[in-house]
């Protein structure tokens, strides 16, 4: 079931970044993706056995929207900054992360640096640094908003304090 997973998920990624439905194409996606699901299925799945694999990629593919929609936000902002350079406060940011599995701490660090404006820069000891471009991008970060969706995802939002859940239950 797990390898199932791993493999619709790279195949629909690859069908989704590709854009050509042609024969070549179509079986360029399926050798690959069962090529990289026979050496590292494990990795997408691994220390979730008591979590239910197919619900975890529903859940991957509900956060994608929404992280779409903080991108384009924040290349808006980025381009408000371009227009006036005088608010852009470059710093770095560091914050402690609730989340304790390596592919949740990998899906949000991959999230924060997707997020224009932001870069992760480093993760350590679940401590993350991460380079803002304004304060804007500085609050967005610390709400704990992301880290709360990514935590949804992996089964992990029991390990995130009550103040990050209520903070975040308003914006739903």
């Amino acid at each position: 079931m797990r390898r199932l997973a791993a493999f619709l998920i790279l195949f629909v990624f690859w069908l989704i970044l590709s854009g050509h439905m042609d024969p070549l194409h179509l079986g360029l996606g399926l050798i690959c993706s069962l090529f990289v699901t026979l050496y590292s299925s494990d990795f997408f799945f691994r220390n979730h056995t008591s979590s239910n694999p197919a619900l975890m990629v529903w859940r991957a593919i509900g956060f994608i929207p929404w992280l779409v929609y903080q991108i384009v936000l924040a290349n808006l902002h980025v381009a408000y900054l371009v227009v006036f350079p005088k608010k852009i406060q470059p710093k770095m940011v560091r914050f402690k992360t609730h989340l304790t599995d390596e592919l949740s701490l990998v899906t949000l660090a991959n999230s924060i640096t997707l997020t224009p404006g932001t870069i992760t820069v480093d993760i350590e000891d679940g401590e993350f640094c991460v380079h803002v471009l304004a304060d804007k991008f500085a609050r967005d970060l610390l709400s704990g908003d992301m880290e709360r969706r990514v935590a949804h995802i992996f089964f992990e939002t029991d390990r995130l304090p009550s103040t990050v859940k209520h903070i975040n239950d308003r914006n739903h």
